[in-house]
C-alpha cells in the first residue's frame, strides 16, 4: 500500500495513493483542524512556536543549554516531555483527531537527544520515581505518554521512529523503548529521507535492520515483524526514476511505503512504476 504525507487537505484522497496522512500539528507549531478522511498526524514534542513563546517548555542539558534550532544538529525546537500542561494539550489534540478519524499517527515523540532533559522538573520527577537509572525513567516517561494516547485512539495508533535500528540507540537517544512501545503501537513509521536517492544501499541496510530489530526474520521471505513497520520517503524535487528505485527497495522490507510532502511528484513516480511493470506483461489467447 502507498500513502502520502501532506499539509494539504485536498491531497489526502489523491490517486494513486491508498492512504493519506494529514498534519494537524507540525514542528513549526502550525495547527489545522483534523480531517475525517485521513490519518491525522500530530507532531508531539517538536514545536517552534510554543518554544519561542514560552522558553520554560524547552528541555535543557546538564549545562542548561536548551534544545532549540539555534543549536547545532537541531532542526526544530523541542518541548520537554514531562511538562504536564503541554502533555495535556497534546492529548486533547489527539482526542480531537480520533473523534474525526479512528487512526492517528504520533510524530516527534521522545526526548531530543542523549543528555536531555535536566530541567528542575525532570530532576525532581526522577528523584521521586522508583527508578535507579535515569535512562529507565526517561523510557517510562515516553511509554506512559504513548500509552495514554493509545487509550484515546479507537483505531490504529502509528508512531514515527528515528531511523536508527541499532539495538539500544533509540532508547539512549530519545527514551523510545521499542519493546515496551510495541504493547501500545499498531505500526511504526520510519522516515528515510534523502534529496536524491542516487544510491539505495543505505536505505536497504536501515530497512533490513528495522525488520530484524522489530522481531522479523532478517530474510525478507521469512516471518514479518511482530509490530509492522512502514517506510516514509521524501518526494520533494526528487528525480522520478530515483524515487521509483527507492520505493522498490522500501516495499521489499516494509509493510507499506509513504511519500512525504510532494504528492504530485510521488504520484508521478507511482504511475511510472505501474506503467513500467505493465510493459513486461504478455497476453495470450485461451
Amino acid at each position: 500500500m502507498y500513502g502520502v504525507v501532506t499539509r494539504n487537505a485536498d491531497e489526502v484522497e489523491m490517486e494513486p495513493f491508498d492512504l493519506g496522512f494529514y498534519e494537524v500539528k507540525d514542528v513549526t507549531g502550525r495547527a489545522a483542524a483534523p480531517l475525517p478522511n485521513a490519518v491525522n498526524m500530530v507532531s508531539c514534542f517538536g514545536d517552534n512556536a510554543a518554544a519561542s513563546e514560552n522558553p520554560d517548555l524547552v528541555p535543557v542539558d546538564e549545562r542548561g543549554e536548551p534544545a532549540t534550532r539555534d543549536r547545532d544538529y537541531f532542526d526544530w525546537a523541542y518541548i520537554c516531555p514531562t511538562h504536564a500542561e503541554y502533555r495535556e494539550g497534546l492529548l486533547e489534540i489527539i482526542e480531537d483527531c480520533a473523534a474525526e478519524s479512528d487512526d492517528v499517527r504520533l510524530d516527534d515523540v521522545g526526548f531530543p537527544r542523549e543528555g536531555f532533559c535536566r530541567c528542575d522538573r525532570c530532576e525532581r520527577l526522577f528523584a521521586e520515581s522508583d527508578r535507579e537509572r535515569w535512562a529507565d525513567w526517561r523510557a517510562d516517561v515516553i511509554t506512559e505518554f504513548v500509552a495514554d494516547a493509545a487509550e484515546l485512539v479507537p483505531g490504529r495508533l502509528l508512531l514515527t521512529l528515528y531511523p536508527d535500528p541499532y539495538p539500544g540507540h533509540l532508547r539512549a537517544r530519545s527514551g523510545l523503548d521499542v519493546d515496551e512501545l510495541s504493547e501500545h503501537v499498531d505500526e511504526f513509521v520510519v522516515p528515510l529521507y534523502d534529496t536524491e536517492y542516487a544510491t539505495t544501499y543505505w536505505l536497504e541496510t536501515i530497512a533490513r535492520g528495522f525488520r530484524s530489530r522489530l522481531g522479523g526474520d532478517y530474510d525478507v521471505h521469512g516471518a514479518p515483524p511482530e509490530t509492522p513497520f512502514s517506510l516514509e520517503l521524501y518526494a520533494v524535487e526528487v528525480d522520478v526514476d530515483d524515487l521509483i528505485r527507492a520505493a522498490e527497495v522500501a516495499e521489499t522490507y516494509a509493510k507499506d511505503v509513504y511519500f512525504g510532502y510532494d504528492a504530485n511528484n510521488a504520484a508521478a513516480a507511482l504511475r511510472r512504476k505501474d506503467a513500467d511493470s505493465r510493459d513486461g506483461e504478455v497476453h495470450r489467447p485461451d
